[in-house]
C-alpha cells in the first residue's frame, strides 16, 4: 500500500509530494475506491432505521481518503503534468465515473437517502442540514436514480465516455500550446518589444541551444507580443497559431471530441428529463433557465453594443492614422488599443510596471487580506510541494490559530495548462468536534524573472491575481460543517463573487499605496499614475464586455441552441460558432481559426452552461464593492459583514439569501454599468 492510502504524517497532514511515485497513482486509486465502496456498502447494509445522521451524514464523509487522492492527482495533471500522469488520467477517468455511478444509481442507498428526504419536515435539522439533505438528494434525483435499468445503464456509458473525452480535449490544447514556437533572428522582428519581455524570449531561445529570440503561446509570451511587437505579420503568425489550437485537422484536433460532448450532455440531459444540458445544469444556478441567461446576455449586449461599436472605430481610426490600415483584423487588436491607450491616459502598461514586483503584489494581497479579514501570512518552508516554484505559507487568524494553508504557483512551464484557477487539496469541515482547516492553491502563469528583472507583473497580471486570492479567501475563511458546501462550493454563478470582488482594490489608491513600490528605488506609485489607472478602468470596456457577452453565447449556443436543431453531415463546428458570434462580431472572421476548439473553460473545465456567470457575479461584484465605497475600502463593519454572510458560509444556504444578509437588499445591475461607464450620459 503506497502513502496515498494512508492518513499523511506530514506537518499539517499536507500532501506528500516528494514522495508520491508517479506509478502509485493507479493502483492507490483502486484501493481506495473499494475503501469508500465498503463505507458505502456499510450504510446501505444498516439494520436501523435511516436518519439524517447515519445516512446523510454517513454519506457526506464516505470516500475521504478518495476525494483526497483525486484533488491531488488531477490538480497536478493541470499543474505539472506528463505523458505518464496523462495516460494515468485516461485510465483513472472512467473508474471515477463508474463508481460515481455506482453510488448515485445505487438502489438501495437511494431509498434510504429518499426515506430521510420525505420527512425532512419532521426533523430537527439546521438551515445547513437541510442544504445537504436537498443537495444529496438531487444529487440521486438529478443524476439517474428515477431511470429504468437500461437507462442507467445508458447514463453509465456517457459518464464514462464524456470522462474521457474532456481529459483528451485539455490534452490536445496543452499539446497544441506546448508544440508552437516562433524563433525569431532578427532585431527588427523583435522592435518595438518591451525589454523586460524580449529578455525573455532571449533566454528561452538560449535554454533550447539558440540565438535570437523565441515567442511562445504562453500568455507571458503572447500577450507582450500581440500588444507591442511592431511587425505586423509576425503577430498575425502568433495569432493564427494561437486561434487554430486544435482546429488543423490533424490528430491533434477537437472538433469531433466538441461535437460528442455537446451531444453526449446533450443526450444525458434528456435521458433525465431535461430539455437539454442548459435546462439541467441551470436549475442549479441563481439564473435557473436558459432563457434567463439569454435575456440577461442580451441585455447587456444593448447596453455594451454601442459604446463598443464606437470604441472599435476609435482604434480603427488610429490604425488609419498611424499606418493606413483600412481594416482592422484580430492581430491588430491589443497593439492598437495600447497605442491609443497610451495617447488618451499617457499610461503604457511598461511604466506601470516596475511598481508591480510579484513579491510586492503578493505582500500586498496578503495586506489587504489582513486589514479587512484579520488574517496573517506566513511563509513556511517545511511542507512539501509538487515543484520547486511553488511558495508555501500557514494562514494563521489573529490569535495564531490555524486558518490554512496556501500553495501559490506563478509562472509557466511546459506541464502546466495556460489561465489561472483557484484550487483545493483538501476543503475545510467540522467532525467529532475539530474543525480542520483548507489546504487552497493558486496557480497563474505569469511573467518569469530574468537575469536582470525580477518578476514585473502587467496590471492585468496584478488584476488576476487578486481575482484568483479572492478565490483562495473563500476557501480559506470556510467555516460550515460539511466538506461539499464548504468554500467554493457554491452556486456556480455565485463563485465569482469573492474573485471579482476583490479586484477592485487593485484600482483604489489606498490599497495601491501598501504594495505598488518601485523595484529598484522603493518609491510608491505616484499618485498621478494611480489616477490614470483609475481613469482608464473603463477604456474599452464596452468591446471587453461584448468579448465576454460572445463567450457566453457560444457557450449557450452549443448546450442550448444547438441541442434544438437538427444537424447533417455537413455540420461544421466553425460555421455554428460564427453564427453564436453573429450579433457580437467586430473584427473580420478568421477562416484558419476556431475558438470552439481551445475553449477549455467549457468543454473541459466546470463551465458548461456556466460562462454567463463571471458577468452575472460582475453585477454582484460591483454591487457590493458600491457597499464598500460608500464606508471606506477598509471598512471593518462592511468587511466582518461580507466575510459572516459570504466568504464563511461557502453553500449552506440559497446565495440570493446570503448576498441580501451581507448587503441588506437584491443587487441591481446599476452598478455595474455606472464603473463600466455604460449608463447613458
Amino acid at each position: 500500500m503506497s502513502i496515498l492510502n494512508s492518513k499523511f504524517d506530514t506537518p499539517f497532514q499536507t500532501a506528500p509530494f516528494s514522495k508520491i511515485k508517479t506509478e502509485d497513482y493507479l493502483p492507490s486509486f483502486k484501493i481506495a475506491i473499494e475503501k469508500a465502496r465498503t463505507e458505502i456498502d456499510a450504510i446501505t447494509a444498516n439494520p436501523e432505521h435511516p436518519t439524517f445522521s447515519n445516512t446523510i451524514e454517513a454519506l457526506e464523509f464516505s470516500g475521504e481518503e478518495l476525494e483526497r487522492l483525486s484533488n491531488i492527482f488531477f490538480n497536478l495533471n493541470s499543474a505539472e503534468t506528463n505523458a505518464h500522469i496523462q495516460k494515468i488520467a485516461q485510465e483513472v477517468s472512467p473508474l471515477l465515473s463508474e463508481f460515481s455511478n455506482d453510488i448515485t444509481l445505487n438502489e438501495k442507498l437511494f431509498q434510504r437517502v429518499k426515506s430521510v428526504y420525505e420527512v425532512k419536515d419532521t426533523l430537527e435539522l439546521t438551515t445547513e442540514q437541510h442544504t445537504l439533505l436537498d443537495k444529496k438528494y438531487k444529487s440521486f434525483s438529478r443524476n439517474g436514480a428515477n431511470l429504468s435499468e437500461d437507462k442507467k445503464q445508458r447514463l453509465r456509458e456517457i459518464d464514462k465516455q464524456l470522462s474521457q473525452l474532456k481529459l483528451k480535449f485539455g490534452e490536445n490544447v496543452l499539446a497544441e500550446t506546448n508544440a508552437f514556437e516562433m524563433h525569431l533572428t532578427h532585431e527588427a522582428d523583435v522592435s518595438g518589444l518591451p525589454e523586460g519581455a524580449k529578455e525573455a524570449a532571449q533566454q528561452l531561445a538560449e535554454s533550447k541551444g539558440k540565438t535570437g529570440w523565441i515567442i511562445t503561446l504562453d500568455y507571458p509570451s503572447y500577450i507582450p507580443f500581440m500588444t507591442y511587437a511592431n511587425n505586423r505579420e509576425l503577430r498575425k503568425k502568433l495569432a493564427l497559431a494561437a486561434g487554430a489550437k486544435a482546429f488543423k485537422g490533424d490528430a491533434l484536433d477537437n472538433q469531433d471530441n466538441v461535437l460528442q460532448i455537446v451531444n453526449l450532455r446533450h443526450e444525458r440531459a434528456q435521458l433525465l428529463g431535461y430539455k437539454t444540458h442548459a435546462h439541467f445544469v441551470l436549475e442549479e444556478r441563481m439564473a435557473k433557465t436558459p432563457e434567463n441567461v439569454i435575456d440577461f446576455l442580451n441585455e447587456l449586449l444593448d447596453k455594451a453594443k454601442p459604446a463598443a461599436l464606437d470604441e472599435f472605430q476609435n482604434i480603427q481610426n488610429l490604425a488609419r492614422e498611424l499606418d493606413n490600415i483600412d481594416e482592422l483584423q484580430k492581430w491588430d487588436a491589443a497593439y492598437y488599443s495600447e497605442k491609443l491607450k497610451q495617447r488618451l491616459f499617457n499610461l503604457d502598461d511598461e511604466l506601470l510596471k516596475p511598481y508591480f514586483k510579484l513579491e510586492n503584489v503578493i505582500d500586498g494581497a496578503f495586506t489587504i487580506a489582513e486589514r479587512l479579514y484579520d488574517l496573517k501570512f506566513e511563509e513556511i518552508h517545511t511542507i512539501d510541494k509538487y515543484h520547486d516554484d511553488v511558495l508555501t505559507y500557514r494562514v494563521l487568524d489573529l490569535k495564531g490559530n490555524l486558518v490554512a494553508i496556501f500553495y501559490a504557483d506563478f509562472f509557466p512551464r511546459a506541464g502546466k495548462r495556460n489561465g489561472a484557477w483557484m484550487t483545493v487539496y483538501k476543503p475545510q469541515y467540522v467532525k467529532n468536534d475539530d474543525n480542520s482547516r483548507p489546504h487552497i492553491s493558486i496557480v497563474c502563469n505569469f511573467t518569469k524573472p530574468t537575469k536582470s528583472k525580477p518578476s514585473l507583473l502587467t496590471f492585468n497580471e496584478v488584476t488576476t491575481l487578486f481575482h484568483e486570492f479572492g478565490h483562495a479567501l473563500h476557501g480559506m475563511l470556510a467555516n460550515t460543517t460539511y466538506p461539499s458546501l464548504s468554500g467554493t462550493s457554491v452556486y456556480w454563478d455565485f463563485v465569482e463573487l469573492p474573485s471579482q470582488v476583490m479586484e477592485n482594490w487593485c484600482y483604489e489608491r489606498d490599497a495601491l499605496k501598501l504594495f505598488a513600490t518601485h523595484y529598484e528605488t522603493g518609491e510608491v506609485i505616484p499618485m498621478d499614475l494611480i489616477d490614470k489607472i483609475k481613469a482608464s478602468s473603463t477604456f474599452n470596456e464596452g468591446m471587453q464586455t461584448l468579448r465576454q457577452i460572445s463567450f457566453g453565447l457560444l457557450d449557450m449556443g452549443w448546450h442550448f441552441n444547438f441541442a434544438q436543431q437538427k444537424h447533417d453531415d455537413t455540420f461544421s463546428v466553425k460555421d455554428f460558432e460564427t453564427k453564436a458570434f453573429e450579433n457580437t462580431k467586430l473584427y473580420p472572421d478568421v477562416a484558419e481559426n476556431c475558438m470552439s476548439t481551445s475553449f477549455s473553460h467549457i468543454f473541459q473545465g466546470g463551465y458548461s452552461s456556466g460562462y454567463y456567470s463571471y458577468k452575472w457575479a460582475e453585477v454582484l461584484d460591483a454591487d457590493a464593492f458600491e457597499y464598500f465605497l460608500e464606508q471606506g475600502v477598509f471598512d471593518k463593519t462592511v468587511a466582518n459583514k461580507f466575510k459572516n454572510h459570504v466568504l464563511s458560509q461557502g453553500g449552506i444556504e440559497d446565495p440570493m439569501i446570503l448576498y441580501k444578509r451581507f448587503r441588506g437588499k437584491a443587487p441591481k445591475p446599476d452598478a455595474l454599468l455606472k464603473r463600466a461607464g455604460l449608463l447613458p450620459k
